[in-house]
C-alpha cells in the first residue's frame, strides 16, 4: 500500500492518500474542504480511482472535504455508525473491512476523544486520527469524549499491535509527522509506561482548554459531508 500524507496548516491536520499499486484503487482519509482542489490534482496525477473518503471521527476543528470529493470521484464516504451523519454512503463498525485491489483496511472502533472514533489499520501502520497522537491523544472534554474509553482503545486495542507499527496521527502542532506503537508504548506522557487508568483520568480531567474556534459550525457541517455548514 502507497502512502502519501497530506498536511492543513491552519490547523495543523493529516491527510491520507493510500493506494494499491496494482489497481490504483486509492481512499483519502481525512479530507480538508479548503484542500480538496490539492487533494484532486494529486489524485488525477497519479492517476488513481477514488473509492472512499474516510473519517476518523466527526471533526470539530475543521470542515471535512468528503462531499466535494464525492461530487469529483463518485467515491464513497464512510465514517462511524454513531456519527448520526445523514449523508455517508457507509456506516463503519468495530471489525469492518475495506478492500482496495488486494489491499485491506481495517476499522477498529476507537472511542474515548468522541464516540465516533475509528483508526484505520492496514499492513504495517494505523491511522489513529486523535485517538492517539505522537507523544499525546485526543482530549475527552466534548462530544462524547470519555477518559476511560479512551484509555481502554489505547492501552488495549492499539497497543496490542506490533511495537514496530507505525503510527500516523490525525493532527501534530510540534513537528513530528509519525511515531511506532512501541514509541508511544514507552514514552507518551499521558499513556505510555504502563501508566494507569486512573493516572490518565486525572491527567484529562486536569487539562484546561478552549473550545475548538469551529465546533459549531465544524460539527454540524461535518455530519453533512462538508456540503452543509449552517
Amino acid at each position: 500500500m502507497f502512502i502519501e500524507q497530506l498536511f492543513d496548516a491552519v490547523t495543523s491536520t493529516y491527510s491520507y492518500l493510500l493506494w494499491d499499486e496494482k489497481t490504483k484503487h486509492a481512499a483519502l482519509i481525512d479530507s480538508v474542504k479548503e484542500q480538496v482542489e490539492r487533494d484532486v490534482t494529486l489524485i488525477n496525477q497519479l492517476g488513481l480511482t477514488l473509492k472512499y473518503t474516510l473519517e476518523t471521527h466527526i471533526h470539530a476543528d475543521h470542515i471535512t472535504g468528503s462531499g466535494l470529493l464525492r461530487d469529483e470521484f463518485n467515491c464513497q464516504v464512510g465514517v462511524h455508525k454513531n456519527s448520526n451523519s445523514d449523508c455517508a454512503d457507509i456506516l463503519l463498525s468495530d471489525g469492518d473491512a475495506l478492500k482496495l485491489g488486494d489491499e485491506s483496511i481495517d476499522i477498529i472502533y476507537t472511542p474515548g476523544h468522541t464516540d465516533t472514533d475509528i483508526s484505520y489499520r492496514i499492513d504495517g501502520a494505523i491511522f489513529s486520527g486523535d485517538t492517539l497522537l505522537v507523544n499525546g491523544c485526543g482530549r475527552t472534554d466534548f462530544q462524547s469524549g470519555d477518559a476511560s474509553s479512551l484509555y481502554h482503545s489505547v492501552t488495549v486495542k492499539l497497543f496490542s499491535l506490533d511495537d514496530e507499527t507505525v503510527v500516523y496521527p490525525g493532527h501534530d502542532y510540534h513537528g513530528f509527522t509519525a511515531t511506532t506503537i512501541g514509541r508511544e508504548k514507552s514514552f507518551n506522557p499521558r499513556l505510555g509506561n504502563n501508566r494507569s487508568e486512573e493516572e490518565f483520568i486525572a491527567i484529562m480531567d486536569g487539562l484546561i482548554l478552549d473550545p475548538p474556534a469551529r465546533i459549531e459550525i465544524a460539527v454540524p457541517g461535518n455530519q453533512h459531508c462538508g456540503l452543509k455548514t449552517t
